[in-house]
């Protein structure tokens, strides 16, 4: 194996994505995604069991396109990389059953890697430059609002806060519902922001207040924001009045991104770390995108934001951590790992 830049393929189901990547060291070979999200959306929502079936049918043709896209062979591939949690129990199984049966049928080694660690690697790639620790990075997705602080990509990761409820991304597909805004309810409620003004409902801010601090002073709650809105619809309906629908829209987005981007922030200046990521899929979300940037340069710190491509669940950013894995020494994980849908961010590799 070429432990300077090895030639990693890299897995991912944790939720309704099937990702597979390919990377020579830092370099992005493939970045290959088959999305399952359309047969979601007739729920509203995603369906465990659905996106299981779904990473079934799409795995092998997703691998085949990666190679093609890549140009390599699978004898050419020197380790796998798979996804071991946190996620969907039955959705990651299905990537870590591939990926022990692709390591065994090649004789290669096979790393289990943590998801959310994944999305700080996938910063790596592209080009990037190195990436500089400590940092803080902010994680926000469908299924995770966490915020962590990264001594050493590879060794030492720790979480300092997450969602206590809601993550951030759920919270944009159940307030686009009771809109009647179709899912995914991200870039729905972005569309419908348009034109809308962000300070003319002033929504919650879920645990900023002087007495959830002390507890909670990292910690997201986004439960409380959709049952806000919930109710000032209700009564502007019960009261015959029209739903100024962009207005709702910016000023829950706004109350989001005040809440995301205030705890990052805060994070930052606490523990004198002057460098923020963003990664995970609502970072597609070009208000949360300005006002970190805004804040970030008004504080003087350094925010670093993956292409958009590799925001959202990939393979690539598994490849990455599996690669970095191998250039800084540590050794495979043996095939006796198992799907962890509930794996903490410390457990970088299973």
């Amino acid at each position: 194996m070429n432990r300077a830049a090895p030639l990693v393929l890299g897995i991912e189901t944790s939720c309704d994505e099937t990702g597979v990547g390919i990377v020579r060291g830092t370099d992005l070979l493939a970045n290959v995604i088959a999305s399952s999200m359309e047969e979601h959306a007739r729920y509203g929502g995603v369906v465990p069991e659905v996106a299981a079936r779904a990473h079934l049918e799409a795995l092998g043709p997703t691998i085949d396109a990666a190679l093609a896209e890549a140009d390599v062979s699978l004898s050419d591939v020197e380790a796998v990389a798979v996804t071991s949690g946190p996620g969907l129990a039955g959705a990651l199984m299905v990537g870590v059953g591939a990926a022990k049966a692709l390591a065994l049928a090649l004789d290669r080694p096979v790393y289990a890697v943590n998801h959310l660690v994944g999305h700080v690697g996938a910063d790596i790639l592209d080009d990037a430059a190195p990436l500089e620790t400590p940092t803080i990075a902010l994680l926000v997705s469908g299924g995770h609002t966490s915020l962590l602080l990264v001594r050493d990509l590879v060794s030492d990761v720790e979480l300092l806060g997450e969602t206590i409820d809601d993550a951030a991304g759920e919270a944009f597909d159940k307030v686009a519902r009771l809109l009647g805004l179709p899912y995914p309810g991200g870039p729905e409620i972005d569309r419908a922001a348009i034109g809308g003004d962000p300070a003319a409902i002033r929504f919650p801010r879920g645990l900023t207040q002087p007495k959830d601090l002390a507890a909670h002073r990292y910690d997201f709650s986004f439960s409380g924001l959709k049952t806000a809105v919930a109710r000032w619809v209700e009564q502007r309906e019960a009261a015959g009045e029209p739903v100024p629908l962009a207005d709702v829209a910016a000023s829950f987005r706004e109350a989001v991104v005040d809440v995301l981007v205030s705890k990052a922030i805060a994070a930052c200046t606490d523990l004198g770390v002057p460098r923020l990521l963003l990664g995970g899929g609502v970072v597609a979300n070009a208000r949360l995108r300005e006002v970190a940037e805004e804040r970030a340069d008004a504080a003087g710190i350094a925010l670093r934001i993956p292409p958009l491509s590799l925001c959202t669940d990939n393979g690539a950013m598994i490849a990455a951590l599996g690669a970095q894995l191998i250039m800084a020494g540590h050794g495979p994980s043996s095939l006796g790992f198992g799907a962890d849908s509930t794996l903490p961010v410390t457990d970088i590799q299973a």
